[in-house]
């Protein structure tokens, strides 16, 4: 079962984080009318920086997406949503009457951002309060996109410049005000949304914050590059890319760290320059969930990573790198895939020796000391493959995963054949499958009146 965190909220932030499980349904959840009503951008600010702005991001997908699998019995004990994902289930049988609580979640999120955004729209602002006001406007469509962009990469079609003005979109609320009716957009305007709130948002924060949790400039520009990578917008997602590590470059030696210890990579580490944390479903749970073993044996015994990412487990090896010092998975933005994706790019624009650098410079910082010798690609396609390897290795349990196999799927060169056996059956999802869009539950297309997803 996923678990969604109950936190303390001080303030003015319980009056507007009634939405739980128990509303109506994700679209038109109400705050309480027992509102404080915020009167300054410091207020605003607060309701902001409620921790669950940081936590639960969609990641259903990910029981999908291959880099794990489950033993018979753990898969028995799932709920319904968790076996749908993790077998690729078809719409009808895939949650079982139940709901998507990555909506619920998301939504109830995406209803908070908008309640700063239009409030803040009545302030009268002074000379001493301008910096906050831009910083709660820039972080409020940050935090926005962000949502949108999750929720895209479960229950929209990847991107295609072809037909994105025809694919289904995402309900596109951008106000407070729930009694607007707000059917599915398109794509485009999906994508277009999400990239026009984060080029405004990074005209207004500042480029260093107090705290990992707050949004701040180079985590816009790091959003935007993963943003442009996923619609295979390879110029924009170098530039975005370089734009985030010109502010924030700085790599952790794993030499540093300590493979003894249940977690070795602490929170908040160098490396992070926007933490927020994916849905903790059952099935992520340390010991339950088993690497696939090709992911596993990809990594060189001198690579840190091997150690340092996965402990072993009866019948394998479990997951426990994540940048949130413990079991939940960390999904924020860290200058790790920055390079990534800026050495993705480069390779994808014949730039073989800037695309090699970036890759070598990250890669040096994983392996032990004194072992690592730079490697060296004769062509940019050799690079590519070889970058595209290391991607998986680096950012294995992030979320990356499944949206990678979208857009990869598009080149014959990459593309992949996922398989489960469960009680001896076997289930497959083929390159481009339409189960590559998850299914939206029952409830909503009952009583939100959204269209479903074709599977």
């Amino acid at each position: 079962m996923k678990t969604i965190k109950n936190y303390s909220i001080y303030l003015m932030l319980f009056a507007f984080l009634g939405l739980n499980a128990c509303n109506k349904n994700w679209l038109n959840g109400k705050p309480s009318k027992a509102l404080v009503i915020p009167t300054s951008p410091e207020d605003y600010q607060s309701l902001l920086d409620n921790p669950a702005m940081n936590d639960n991001y969609a990641s259903l997908y990910m029981l999908g997406d291959g880099d794990f699998y489950l033993t018979d019995s753990v898969y028995a004990s799932l709920d319904q949503p968790e076996i749908g994902a993790y077998t690729w289930a078809e719409t009808k049988s895939f949650y079982g009457g139940q709901k998507n609580y990555d909506l619920l979640q998301a939504y109830s999120n995406v209803l908070d951002a908008n309640v700063v955004l239009d409030g803040i729209k009545s302030l009268q602002t002074q000379p001493s309060t301008i910096a906050v006001y831009n910083n709660v406007k820039g972080s409020a469509l940050f935090y926005r996109s962000n949502i949108f962009y999750d929720l895209a990469q479960m229950f929209c079609k990847v991107y295609n410049s072809a037909t994105a003005n025809t694919d289904l979109g995402l309900p596109l609320r951008v106000s407070a005000n729930v009694n607007l009716v707000i059917n599915r957009s398109s794509v485009q305007q999906t994508y277009d949304q999400i990239i026009n709130d984060l080029l405004t948002a990074a005209r207004l924060l500042p480029v260093t914050q107090l705290y990992p949790t707050r949004p701040s400039k180079p985590a816009v520009f790091g959003l935007l590059a993963r943003v442009y990578l996923s619609q295979q917008n390879y110029t924009k997602a170098l530039l975005y890319a370089d734009s985030c590590l010109s502010i924030s470059n700085t790599l952790v030696d794993f030499n540093t760290l300590n493979p003894t210890k249940n977690y070795p990579i602490p929170r908040f580490n160098n490396e992070v320059i926007f933490h927020n944390l994916l849905c903790n479903y059952e099935a992520f749970s340390t010991g339950l969930q088993l690497v696939d073993s090709v992911l596993y044996q990809s990594y060189a015994s001198n690579d840190l990573r091997r150690n340092i990412y996965f402990t072993p487990e009866p019948g394998g090896f479990s997951f426990r790198g994540s940048y949130n010092g413990n079991s939940e998975f960390f999904g924020g933005v860290a200058t790790d895939e920055m390079y990534l994706i800026r050495a993705e790019c480069y390779a994808r624009a014949g730039n073989t020796t800037s695309a090699m650098n970036d890759i070598n410079s990250l890669l040096k910082t994983r392996w032990v000391t004194g072992t690592y010798t730079n490697l060296t690609a004769s062509s940019s396609d050799s690079a590519l493959i070889l970058i595209l390897n290391e991607r998986r290795k680096e950012l294995c349990f992030r979320g990356f995963r499944w949206t990678d196999l979208r857009r990869l799927n598009n080149d014959p060169r990459f593309q992949i054949t996922l398989t489960r056996i469960i009680n001896g059956q076997t289930y497959t999802l083929p390159p481009n499958s339409t189960r590559y869009v998850l299914p939206i539950d029952d409830y909503e297309i009952q009583y939100g009146g959204l269209v479903q997803n074709p599977r």
